[in-house]
């Protein structure tokens, strides 16, 4: 008996040292919120829905970077816009990553900015214009709707150093991308809808060209080999030039399901891509997802929820950059 309540006893205070960390937890998730500027800056999530659908209409592939870039922000550390930021005063930006490669439209954010800061000056975040920017950007593309909270603040450093322990690889296998992605709360059918992404916009050569020479993988279609070829055909390319293939060659700019169709005819660009359809862990979910675009688009929502909120910085964490290339001055 004295056994029993000794273990009682034990849990009990594992539970109370406990509480005050899930209670912090909470509250900073708390922290964010639906319509965050409704006083501060009514027009504020206008402003941005605006400023997408112009940059749209002027440059389509803007809805995709701002798809990408949240990814790329949000999986280092934390949602805080910590990827714009510019190398300067010593710190070396996290754009010089060659996790990074390829990323652009940086500019645009500032077009958003200057318009924000145009309405409401040192109110609105970077942070969150990257997190608003990629839910309006995803309608244009034919995407589901996310409802996304505010309240984020702007990160004060970089951290180019971080980039490649929490940004998966393309070369990665299946278990450290899902890893990676359970780190910050995405569980695995998440992680496949969110690899869905990979239906809109395209893949620099650099990036695959090691699937097709000296030797052509033989996971990937014959046909679909030749073509990538055409597209890409030097086994050295220059990373200078804008070489690439598309994601998806039928509904290049709509975030469909032809990703998972095509991955399941051996039509993957990237490793990852194809291992989603050998892994067993991830496999029952790309057969679904290819069968049900709904469904894929629910999932999508979801994961890019849980994304969108990760470890933000709120309250007096953190700062309103002026510019956001780089932190305000002292």
């Amino acid at each position: 008996m004295a056994n029993k309540y000794n273990h009682f006893s034990l849990s009990s205070r594992f539970l109370f040292l406990l509480l005050p960390l899930l209670l912090q937890i909470h509250y900073v998730r708390s922290e964010l919120q639906l319509n965050y500027y409704s006083e501060s800056c009514p027009r504020a999530e206008e402003i941005i829905k605006e400023q997408v659908a112009t940059l749209y209409h002027k440059h389509g592939n803007t809805a995709v970077s701002w798809i990408r870039n949240l990814f790329h922000d949000c999986m280092v550390k934390s949602c805080d816009a910590s990827v714009y930021l510019d190398t300067a005063n010593g710190q070396e930006s996290e754009k010089t990553s060659p996790r990074n490669f390829g990323m652009r439209n940086f500019k645009y954010i500032e077009t958003i900015k200057q318009a924000l800061e145009n309405e409401c000056p040192k109110t609105v975040s970077c942070a969150d214009i990257v997190a608003l920017s990629a839910r309006d950007g995803l309608l244009w593309l034919g995407g589901p709707r996310v409802e996304m909270r505010s309240g984020r603040k702007d990160s004060k450093e970089s951290y180019l150093a971080e980039v490649e322990n929490y940004l998966p690889n393309h070369n990665d296998s299946m278990s450290s991308v899902l890893s990676r992605f359970q780190s910050i709360g995405v569980d695995t059918e998440g992680t496949v809808a969110l690899l869905g992404a990979h239906s809109v916009g395209r893949v620099h050569c650099v990036n695959l060209v090691h699937r097709l020479y000296p030797t052509v993988d033989p996971t990937i279609d014959p046909d679909y080999a030749e073509y990538l070829k055409g597209r890409c055909p030097s086994p050295d390319p220059n990373s200078e030039e804008v070489l690439y293939s598309r994601n998806d060659r039928e509904t290049p700019m709509i975030l469909d399901n032809m990703y998972y169709k095509n991955i399941l005819s051996n039509k993957g660009l990237l490793i990852v891509d194809q291992e989603l359809v050998t892994d067993p862990n991830t496999s029952p979910f790309v057969e679904k997802m290819a069968a049900d675009n709904g469904y894929f688009h629910d999932q999508f929502a979801r994961a890019l929820h849980i994304l969108s909120e990760n470890n933000p910085l709120t309250g007096d964490q953190g700062e309103i950059r002026k510019v956001c290339r780089y932190v305000n001055s002292v």
